[in-house]
């Protein structure tokens, strides 16, 4: 079979499309263990202290796994292009790799960072807010670092949009 050139912006598009697909993966196989958390606590009865840290750690999962879809789709959008007339920027990898790696981010922090913390609340204890707060401002950088990444990515793509409506 002979190898077939592929423009930059296919590869963009592909790498946009599985790394998005992986990271909505690892958000589901993430979402098992506080559901069953969750569902461990509720069937012991109506103990409340014990949920309290379990809303946020349940919304992790999820969050890598919107992420994860708005990375499928950016690389769609990517996809439909004409690739033999353009060249990815660096604009475009930069909001590829943001992306990653702020999905990556936010798995890591809000899943093995909930484990450490946690551990640490019972070794120290009276650090439970201080835990929390810095739990949630590396959710939050994360969070940031990926909204930064789709920006750049639906700016070069209204860029691409522009320069071929005005031809």
């Amino acid at each position: 079979m002979a190898k077939k050139d592929v423009n930059e912006v296919t590869l963009l598009a592909a790498s946009f499309i599985r790394w998005g697909l992986g990271l909505f993966i690892i958000g589901l196989i993430m979402g098992f263990a506080p559901l069953s958390r969750y569902l461990q606590t509720s069937l012991q009865g109506p103990n409340w202290m014990q949920l309290e840290n379990v809303t946020l750690w349940l919304g992790c999962p999820y969050a890598v796994q919107i992420g994860a879809l708005g990375m499928i789709v950016i690389g769609a959008v990517y996809g439909l292009f004409p690739s033999d007339e353009l060249e990815a920027e660096p604009r475009d990898y930069a909001a590829f790799w943001l992306c990653v790696v702020s999905l990556l981010a936010v798995a890591i922090v809000g899943y093995a960072g909930y484990f450490v913390l946690n551990a640490l609340d019972f070794s120290l204890p009276g650090t439970h807010s201080a835990r929390e707060i810095g739990w949630l401002y590396g959710l939050s950088i994360s969070a940031a670092a990926y909204v930064i990444g789709v920006a750049l990515a639906f700016a070069s793509i209204m860029d691409i949009t522009r320069y071929k409506a005005d031809e």
